[in-house]
């Protein structure tokens, strides 16, 4: 399979190298340059399968042949060794999907600890890689988790300091060894910025193996493609052709697997793009003037972003499926709205974070009668404990997996958004 960069069509690398680059030239994302689909009869044939089995297939049409089909299912099974998703049932027709079953309460362990497989495949003996990624919440954890402890790979986490939750912050900060985590006193997009000018710095890439984990990285990318083939398997066949999914928008990683997933057959009848008041996709459709502002600290911490990185990912599989742009529905929700729909939610059994809350309020509010609504759960209650006890005038019981590290030391330095102390850091202090 060969992938292509965006800034830079020329620019043309296998899955090996895109994953290993993480960006291309002039900061470019990489992107498939054929996308597969599946015809009516084998995805029949998916629906049937497992969970391993059919993300395995999926993954396969993307990797081609530089991984043995057995090797790489192996890596899967290793990747995807937890709880698989699991749909539940909110109202007539509206449904969440719970993505947050993993090691660490969030959706993204899916992509982190896929890549991390693939690159523990892949690497050189002996070699040193070390990944710089950025997270505004659940990032940091996965990616942490995924790679703790792997021999020769160092892990360096930014992070907007006091902007995301005490138990974020808590499951990857209290690692140690091969993780390394800051506090940069700013904004997510300050961390971002910080990342793209590391990635810019070619003495820099070179002299420390430097990787990305963000969702910019492919391979983060095409993991979250399974779990939509997984909601399909989960849906009623009677509603196959009627699903609306809404998704809470960060970085707009998980709508681009969600459209990639659509470009391999699923038939899925539409996408909502739910924002918080980081609204700059909503402005940009409604207007077509690309205007960001700067980032406003919200209830849904993890979606605190105005420059999206995954947007040019979005526009390319519009243009090369000729979809129209103005077909993604996408709004903001303010604070206010966001905690009417957790009790709204709560009222219904169902304790939600504010994160897919969004999603849901944006969904009820879109949806036809005949539609089979879908809405992301990206990350457990529990990580947000404080803002939903306070909320919803209830009591959180922790996860063991939060709980046995409530009480660990913060491991994290902390450092101003300057690129020159961040470099000294990454060439001296790991």
């Amino acid at each position: 399979m060969k992938l292509y960069n965006l800034k830079d069509n020329s620019e043309e690398v296998n899955f090996l190298n895109a994953i290993k680059k993480g960006l291309g030239k002039k900061q470019g994302l990489f992107f498939p340059k054929y996308l597969p689909k599946f015809s009516a009869r084998a995805l029949d044939d998916l629906i049937k399968m497992d969970f391993i089995n059919r993300s395995t297939h999926i993954l396969s049409h993307f990797i081609s042949d530089e991984i043995p089909l057995k090797d790489l299912k192996k890596k899967v099974k290793k990747a995807f060794s937890f709880t698989k998703p699991k749909l539940v049932s909110i109202k007539k027709n509206i449904s969440c999907l719970e993505l947050f079953h993993g090691p660490t309460l969030a959706f993204k362990d899916f992509g982190a600890r896929f890549m991390a497989q693939m690159l523990s495949h892949w690497k050189e003996k002996n070699s040193i890689m070390t990944i710089l990624t950025a997270t505004s919440g659940d990032t940091g954890a996965a990616v942490a988790h995924a790679f703790y402890r792997m021999d020769n790979i160092r892990v360096v986490i930014l992070y907007p300091k006091g902007r995301i939750s005490s138990l974020q912050e808590k499951l990857f900060c209290t690692l140690g060894k091969n993780i390394h985590t800051i506090a940069i006193n700013g904004s997510f997009d300050d961390c971002q910025y910080l990342v793209k000018q590391s990635f810019n710095d070619v003495q820099l890439k070179k002299k420390i193996g430097l990787n990305s984990a963000n969702s910019i990285n492919i391979s983060r990318l095409l993991a979250q493609i399974c779990y939509y083939f997984e909601a399909f398997a989960l849906i009623p066949l009677k509603h196959h052709n009627d699903i609306v999914i809404s998704i809470p928008c960060g970085n707009f990683g998980n709508l681009t697997a969600g459209l990639i997933a659509k470009s391999l057959g699923l038939p899925i009848k539409s996408f909502i793009a739910a924002t918080n008041a980081n609204d700059t996709i909503p402005r940009f459709l409604e207007s077509g003037i690309w205007k960001p502002n700067y980032t406003i600290s919200t209830l849904s911490n993890a979606m605190d972003i105005s420059q999206p990185n995954n947007w040019p990912r979005v526009e390319e599989i519009f243009k090369r499926k000729k979809w129209n742009l103005n077909t993604l529905k996408s709004e903001s929700v303010s604070d206010e709205k966001t905690i009417k729909s957790m009790r709204e939610l709560y009222k219904q059994g169902y304790t939600s974070e504010p994160h897919a809350a969004i999603a849901y309020r944006i969904l009820k509010k879109n949806m036809h009668k005949t539609d089979f609504g879908l809405f992301l759960g990206t990350a457990h209650p529990s990580k947000f404990q404080d803002t939903v006890e306070k909320i919803l005038n209830t009591h959180i019981d922790l996860p063991e997996s939060l709980q046995s590290r409530i009480h660990l030391k913060n491991l994290s330095h902390q450092m101003k958004p300057d690129f020159l102390k961040l470099k000294n850091f990454l060439l001296t202090k790991i």
